[in-house]
């Protein structure tokens, strides 16, 4: 059961280059270190605060409508092994 437990992928519609650039590249590889990379299954309250920190950085925001920030959140399946 994942009940609590939420992905953060690097959503590649939205570079945000000032993002990493900003500090975005260091907080998020502090949250993967020893994942591959491009996401990480954390419980909500890590993603939660995690999230608050990464809006702090520039760039966060101004992306595409479908693609607003450079970090997102991703369901995981109930029957989705983690």
């Amino acid at each position: 059961m994942n009940e609590g437990m939420i992905r953060l992928a690097v959503d590649f519609e939205n570079p945000s280059p000032e993002w990493w650039a900003s500090g975005g590249q260091d907080l998020w590889d502090a949250l993967v270190e020893a994942f591959d990379g491009n996401h990480v299954v954390v419980e909500q309250s890590l993603a939660d605060s995690w999230l608050r920190e990464a809006a702090k950085l520039p760039g966060w925001e101004g992306g595409p409508e479908w693609a607003p920030h450079p970090i997102c959140l991703k369901a995981i399946n109930e029957d989705e092994e983690v």
